[in-house]
This record gives structure tokens, sequence and C-alpha cells, in this order.
């Protein structure tokens, strides 16, 4: 099979694979090609959000594995390939050399077992580095099952060194994935957050769940979240709506993927890790899903609406970053300024703060933008959603580099 065949075949193998961020490593280069600092690595993004700035391929699609929802299981009828280790070391630097990429994504279907395939993995990158001279960043998904002597070698050749967890609980994945279990993937992430250093995988570990093939509720999924990351330092979870690209009876019957649903986890994931909430406050047993029509923050707000509105002028940061329409550098740039003047309605849109959210939960100097008496929960929810619904009817378009 020609190189560009093989090419085609394993990168579309590896879409489906959204853990692919590279950011947080400050790998030197005194001599070689690439650079994985900061400013190093270009992030290009694709229409449903995920990174593509690194080369993102398989090194197989063959595996001994049958995961019901895995489009590469063994018992489907698909076509096969293998890259060589020179084969992806002779992509890699072609395609860096045109600037198309400015990394390396390398995981693998399974072959043998996993030490088998953790091996082919250390001898690619293993080139690259030291034959190659490749310093540019490499994230590399590590093989659950493999031994810790080759997990210790390939995190020493890695920027990220991680494994995805597939399913939020044990038993989605007996269910779907039975030749798989949790405990080999978490001895993956805390080996990684005991030996992470700028020497083994100074960017750390993710990890990606699939959404929407097993019962789990939204509940279920950000607990699961939080636990792996305090229990093992992760830099990221990833969020992937279940793609329905097999047929099987143990498989739910969507038409299309959940992707609203997956966009509420991230922003979930993200008031989790930078705006100080708790899963108890987006979520509970008795209301374990996400609201689909309005955001987790809006969510919050409307449920809590005897907390609201905050006064600009006095509310703390941490209850700033409560109110929706404000972000992170948006409450800093309020209680920075509020120190030298009184802020006013129009001193906030000149910080950019989104007042078609935030007008409904705040005060400025006491007075509220709308009559006093429209501060219900119906009201404000009927026109967060309307501001939504015309959000999505009339998408942002991208502006174009040329004229049109």
């Amino acid at each position: 099979m020609e190189l560009k065949e093989k090419l085609k075949i394993l990168a579309d193998s590896a879409k489906y694979d959204a853990s692919c961020s590279s950011s947080g490593s400050k790998r030197t280069n005194k001599a070689g090609l690439g650079n994985a600092s900061y400013s190093g690595i270009c992030h290009s993004f694709a229409s449903d959000g995920r990174c593509i700035s690194l080369l993102k391929i398989l090194m197989t699609n063959c595996c001994i594995f049958d995961c019901k929802y895995c489009l590469n299981r063994r018992s489907n009828n698909i076509t096969r390939a293998t890259f060589t280790p020179e084969e992806v070391c002779a992509i890699t630097i072609n395609f860096y050399r045109r600037n198309y990429i400015e990394g390396l994504f390398l995981s693998s279907g399974i072959i043998k077992n996993p030490d088998y395939t953790m091996e082919l993995l250390i001898q690619t990158i293993s080139l690259l580095r030291y034959k190659y001279n490749f310093h540019g960043y490499i994230h590399a998904k590590a093989i659950p099952g493999a031994s810790s002597s080759l997990l210790n070698k390939l995190g020493k050749l890695v920027d990220r060194l991680s494994a995805n967890i597939e399913l939020p609980t044990e038993a989605g994945l007996k269910l779907l994935a039975p030749d798989k279990n949790h405990a080999k993937v978490s001895h993956i992430m805390e080996y990684v957050n005991e030996h992470h250093s700028k020497y083994f995988a100074p960017a750390g570990s993710s990890t990606q769940m699939i959404i929407g093939a097993t019962r789990e509720t939204d509940y279920d999924i950000m607990r699961k979240s939080s636990d792996m990351y305090h229990s093992y330092n992760l830099k990221r979870v990833f969020y992937s709506a279940y793609i329905p690209l097999n047929q099987d009876r143990l498989l739910p019957s969507l038409k299309m993927p959940p992707l609203k649903r997956e966009n509420r986890l991230y922003q979930a994931d993200w008031l989790l890790r930078y705006y100080h909430f708790k899963i108890d406050d987006l979520l509970s047993p008795d209301n374990p899903n996400f609201n689909l029509l309005i955001d987790p923050k809006a969510d919050y707000a409307l449920r809590h609406l005897k907390e609201f509105p905050k006064e600009i002028n006095t509310a703390s940061y941490e209850d700033l970053l409560k109110v929706p329409g404000i972000g992170v550098t948006s409450a800093k740039r309020i209680i920075k300024s509020r120190k030298y003047f009184k802020i006013t309605y129009n001193d906030l849109k000149k910080m950019g703060i989104v007042l078609k959210r935030a007008k409904y939960f705040i005060t400025c100097n006491n007075r509220y933008c709308l009559d006093i008496s429209l501060f219900k929960k119906d009201f404000i929810e009927s026109n967060l959603i309307l501001e939504n619904t015309l959000k999505t009817q009339n998408p942002t378009t991208q502006l174009s580099l040329f004229n049109e």
C-alpha cells in the first residue's frame, strides 16, 4: 500500500479522538527541528472546536479489541493499514517543513498486545527525537495494560502522555468495551501524575469520555471528571459526543451525535476549573442533566435568583464570577477599576462584559438596567432562550482573509 493511501486511512481513523491539545510544554530546541515552547505551537480549530494543529494519526487501525462504539473494532470489515516507524517520521518531518503542522499526535489500535504496541510507539518517537532531531510537540496515547517500564520510556520522549477513560462508568465500559477496564487507564494517569516533571511528560496528561453511548447522566459524568482532576491532576478531560458508526443492539439508536450536550459539559467543566463552581452548584441527583436551552452558568443563576442581582461596585470577585456574561478577565477588570471610580453600565461595555446576559443579574450603583418588576425567572429565562435561539439561527461567520 502506498504511503499516501496509508495516511488517508490512518488520519481518518484518528479523527474521533478529541484529546488533541498542545499547550503546557517548554521543550527547548538546541540543534534540530521544531519547537514546543508556548509560542511555538500553532492552534487551528475545526468547526466543532477540536484542535487540529497537530498531525493526528494512528500507528495502525488494526485492533485486537471489539469495542462496540469504535470504527476500528476487530469485527468491522474496513480497510486496515499500519505505518512503519520510518513512515511516521517521514510524514511528520515532511509536513513540518511545509509548515502544515507544529507537532504530532500519535495513537494506535492495539496489535498483538499492549506491550508490543507501546514498543512500536516508542521506536517511532525515538527515531523522531534522536535520528531526525525533532524537538516539536508530541502527544502520545499510552496503551492501557502496557508495562510501567514502557510507560517510563514513552513519558521521557513526549510532551503529553495520556490515556482515554472511554466511558464514564465501569458498568458502561463492561457493556460496550468488555476487553477494557478503568483500572488500567487509572494506572497510566497515576503514573504520569507521580513522575510528571520537565523531563517526563512536561505537558501532563489528559483523557477523553464518550458522551451518549451509555445511560449515564451529566451529573455522573461531571463527578467522574472532578474525581480524575483531583486524583490525577489532569490537564483536560475531553468530552466526545457519541457518533453512531456501527450497528449493534447494545448501542443507542441516535440519528445525530449529542453535540449540544457535549458543549454544555465543556462549559460546565470550564466553570469547575476556573470559576470556583462546585458540581453541586450545577447539578444534583434530582436535577442530573444540563438544560440544553441555556448555558450552565445562566441556568445556575436562574435557579439561585434570590442571590441576584449582584451590585457591580461591591460584589466580591467570587460573586462576580457567578454572573452570566462576566468572565475571569472581566471580573478582574471590575475589581481593579472600581478602586478609582464608580462603575456604570457604559463602563461595563468598554470592559468587554457581555451585557446581553449580564444585565439581567446585576445592578450598577444600585440601579437595575430594566424595570425592576421584570426581575422574574420566567421573563429572564424566556429572553435568554430567545437570544440563544437567534444566535443559533444566525451564527457569526469568520471573516475572510481576502476581499470577497
